[in-house]
């Protein structure tokens, strides 16, 4: 469910750049005076963030809406500028005369509520950090709990307010991944067809689990003071440790053996010798949580942690032809249970080999490609 960053996937994202073709695109945002939430509660002035490249059809019905996973945001393409370092995660496959061909598609993508990255200039979501307008404060931990079907429900006003009746497809990694299963039950009827990576349609124990140890260090750090920290300094270290545990799981050991293996962070202080000294997975590890903790809120991660948890679609809900991309080593969303599920929808299925486990989801869908380009053409 993570976008690791940093040195770890420093060689993708030159590599992205360098396919980015000029493609330059604009970040807009949307808003509803007030929504109200699948719990019941109305939030005001709603405003997510989103962007789009291609042309929309005369009947509008070649549009395609790419969902975020969990540390994302909806810069999945292109650059916003030329002199951007990198472009979009998906970037090598959507764009013109790529996987996701935009000269024949109009791909849209969208920041979500509470999205982790709210302190990056380029996002634009509301949450815990959002100005409360009844009190003229952050929100902090008394913004209402909000799911896949809140993240949902604002992109379905958004599509409906450029006239789109019909998506072709909805397609996400991870928590992306999620949301185009809640599409699809939410949808039936506005939605063509579903492409998910790397997820399955219902959450268990075991990934319950997991998602509340993610959260654990922030809860811990006495700065977060029970999300009351606005204006104050930030639990800094409890994020990073949670960004930690979040970037480590979104891997697996074949990555951690060929990227790092047992080498001392510096050859010069050999871990045997003091409690102070590391190994080489360990500072780049911290080095990776400090580049995301920079632009992310822990209030933020708190709540993406809650609608992940509460992620429960019926397979059989969904009509839409769905397909399927998982990862065999993934250590986020089990190889065998997205299978099994992937069956009770008679899914398509693909796998994303490689060594990076959950994060092949993001880096390694191109070798799935011929099969996206032929689940779209249908």
């Amino acid at each position: 469910m993570v976008r690791v960053l940093a040195a770890v996937l420093a060689a993708f994202l030159a590599a992205s750049s360098a396919f980015a073709q000029g493609l330059i695109v604009e970040k807009k945002a949307f808003s509803m005076p007030s929504y109200t939430t699948a719990g019941g509660a109305t939030i005001k002035d709603v405003k997510i963030g989103w962007e789009a490249v291609g042309t929309l059809n005369a009947d509008k019905s070649n549009a395609i809406l790419i969902t975020h996973f969990f540390s994302a945001t909806s810069h999945a393409f292109g650059k916003y500028a030329e002199s951007d370092k990198a472009a979009g995660y998906w970037d090598y496959l959507i764009g013109p005369g790529k996987v996701i061909d935009t000269n024949t598609y109009y791909v849209i993508s969208s920041d979500t509520l509470v999205n982790l990255n709210v302190n990056a200039p380029n996002v634009v979501t509301t949450g815990p950090a959002s100005i409360n307008p009844d009190t003229g404060k952050p929100y902090g931990m008394s913004f209402p709990v909000v799911s896949m079907k809140d993240f949902v429900n604002v992109q379905k006003a958004l599509v409906d307010s450029l006239g789109i009746k019909k998506l072709k497809a909805v397609m996400g990694a991870s928590m992306g991944a999620l949301q185009a299963y809640q599409w699809g039950a939410s949808y039936p009827d506005s939605v063509d067809r579903i492409i998910a990576v790397v997820g399955a349609p219902r959450g268990d124990a075991f990934l319950i689990g997991w998602l509340d140890a993610w959260a654990a260090p922030i809860r811990l750090d006495p700065k977060w003071n029970g999300g009351d920290y606005y204006g104050k300094e930030p639990p800094t270290e409890g994020l990073k440790a949670a960004l930690k545990l979040i970037t480590l799981q979104a891997q697996q050991s074949e990555w951690a053996a060929k990227a790092f293996g047992i080498a001392p962070a510096d050859p010069a202080k050999d871990p045997a010798a003091a409690m102070d000294n590391k190994f080489k997975i360990e500072a780049a590890l911290d080095t990776i949580a400090a580049a995301r903790a920079a632009t992310s809120d822990a209030n933020s991660l708190l709540y993406l942690v809650k609608a992940n948890q509460l992620i429960n679609v019926d397979p059989a809900s969904i009509k839409a032809p769905v397909l399927v991309l998982y990862a065999p080593t993934d250590l986020v969303f089990y190889a065998p249970r997205v299978g099994a599920e992937a069956k009770e929808m008679h899914a398509e299925t693909g796998e994303l080999p490689g060594p990076n486990g959950h994060v092949n989801g993001v880096i390694g869908v191109a070798q799935a490609g011929d099969k996206i380009k032929a689940f779209l053409a249908r």
